[in-house]
């Protein structure tokens, strides 16, 4: 007789049916841009406007299906998508990670960290490897899990422990990093586009949300640390499976050297850079001397560019990966031969906003959404709260973290900026939403691989195994996260550089 399912894992069956049934997220996009054009027809019957906040102007919603509507669909499609910020921004930023990465760069530093790492601090290592990981993006979800559970095999530990925070790391805790990742770039890209609906003045740059990522890497590092070694490796037992065979990767020749050697570049950047700013009239600095805003935070994407391409070059020339200025080349090409699918999605993306914003539909939403809001006097930090949750529940039917967001930012960006906030505190308010949930949710293009590997220690593990080893992670991670914003609102902490939470 087969066993009644429980509440939640029926609510689980129901949420992966549906969420199956969504489209790809290109056709997803393109669907939204077609709902967009029929939207804006039936707004324009009824001749509906808005007073844009800013300037006082009266704004009618228009009407894509028409001849100005028409004209504007065919003749901006090619300038929606090469003039989409966040395009420009992650293919450069890809060249310079792509690249530390292909030579192997990224794969040495990350199995060295947790490799070498004294045993008492094992697990708060591999979780503090695994939210640095999403330097290399995607790359370190499949890399990180798999390695922490066979250096917890080799110690005496359950494997699925290692595993559970190596993914906790890499999955829920994506979003932050002592860096400045493809992540921030994306993200405040859409933002910015976002923000233009309002104010076309406002620029989110990647650098709004670094001092909250940054203490988010050590908070979540304690926390996830904790909660493996607390609940997770109690509740799982002595690992009493069957023995497993090493494997241990070859190494690259001179790797050891090369490491050294890239470290010592990247060192001597940084204090290049450091020294430009703080010298007297630096070229780097804004009017009056000023750090913000200035040509330094401008130009932060061809400066981080610069260092990963300089740390990637030496690694790879050291090794003998690069013998030659065309493998230079030819490894970036590779890494933008990874970015296809977000380059397909981003023209679909383009479309949308674009749409939205033209047809004056997103003024409308965020002026009449936040006088809503005004009116049953739900606009402080509770409403930020609800934001948090929502964005965390959506994500069990949009995975895509820059969909979700290209979907929401047109929308909450420009309404909370009606009532005053920031859009880098909505960005972060969104980060951590979106962030947390990742690793629980059946849609997750890596849940597969996880069970693959999972399964290479228990033969019998499954969804619901899964489910309840990652659960408490994504749990106390979001909860944390929440308390962390509320410091940070509370307190007057800076979210980045010259960033706060009111305008």
């Amino acid at each position: 007789m087969e066993k009644k399912k429980g509440f939640f894992q029926r609510f689980l069956d129901i949420v992966e049916r549906v969420g199956n049934k969504l489209p790809d997220p290109f056709i997803l996009f393109i669907g939204l841009a077609i709902l967009m054009i029929i939207v804006s027809w039936i707004f324009s019957l009824f001749h509906a406007s808005v007073v844009h906040p800013g300037t006082g102007e009266t704004m009618a919603i228009k009407n894509l299906i028409s001849a100005e509507g028409l004209q504007f669909i065919l003749t901006s499609m090619l300038d929606n998508f090469t003039g989409f910020a966040p395009l420009g921004l992650v293919l450069v930023m890809m060249l310079g990670i792509g690249l530390a990465e292909k030579v192997g760069l990224l794969d040495y530093a990350i199995r060295k960290t947790i490799l070498k790492s004294p045993p008492v601090l094992l697990t708060y290592t591999v979780v503090f490897v695994g939210i640095m990981g999403n330097l290399a993006s995607d790359a370190a979800i499949v890399l990180i899990p798999p390695l922490a559970a066979l250096v917890f095999y080799k110690v005496g530990r359950h494997p699925l422990a290692g595993l559970a925070a190596g993914f906790a790391g890499a999955g829920a805790g994506f979003t932050a990093n002592l860096f400045i990742a493809g992540t921030d770039v994306l993200l405040a890209g859409i933002s910015t586009e976002a923000a233009a609906i309002l104010d076309e003045t406002i620029k989110v740059t990647p650098v709004d949300n670094w001092y909250f990522n940054v203490v988010s890497v050590f908070v979540l590092t304690i926390v996830g640390g904790l909660v493996t070694t607390k609940f997770i490796e109690p509740r799982l037992g002595e690992y009493k499976g069957e023995a497993v065979e090493e494997v241990h990767a070859d190494e690259l020749p001179n790797a050891k050297k090369g490491f050294i050697y890239a470290a010592l570049a990247g060192l001597i950047y940084v204090a290049i850079i450091a020294i430009t700013i703080f010298v007297p009239d630096s070229p780097l600095r804004g009017e009056g001397g000023t750090i913000v805003p200035s040509p330094f935070l401008d130009g932060i994407v061809p400066i981080i560019l610069i260092f990963f391409i300089i740390i990637g070059a030496t690694f790879g020339i050291t090794t003998g990966k690069i013998k030659s200025s065309k493998d230079v080349a030819n490894y970036m090409a590779e890494s933008i031969k990874d970015m296809a699918g977000y380059i397909v999605l981003v023209f679909a993306i383009a479309q949308f906003i674009a749409y939205f914003n033209w047809s004056n539909l997103g003024t409308w939403v965020a002026v009449n959404g936040a006088e809503f809001l005004t009116s049953i006097n739900f606009t402080g930090i509770w409403l930020i709260l609800g934001y948090v949750i929502f964005t965390s529940l959506m994500n069990f039917l949009i995975t895509s973290g820059s969909a979700k967001w290209a979907i929401e930012a047109p929308i909450f960006v420009s309404m909370f900026m009606q009532l005053g906030y920031n859009p880098a505190f909505t960005q972060a308010a969104y980060r951590i939403a979106d962030s947390s949930t990742n690793i629980v949710t059946p849609l997750f293009p890596y849940m597969v691989i996880i069970l693959a590997f999972m399964q290479r220690y228990d033969k019998k593990a499954s969804i619901g195994t899964y489910i309840s080893l990652m659960l408490p992670y994504t749990l106390t991670f979001l909860i944390t996260w929440i308390i962390l914003l509320l410091v940070f609102f509370y307190t007057g902490i800076p979210f980045g550089p010259g960033v706060h939470p009111f305008l």
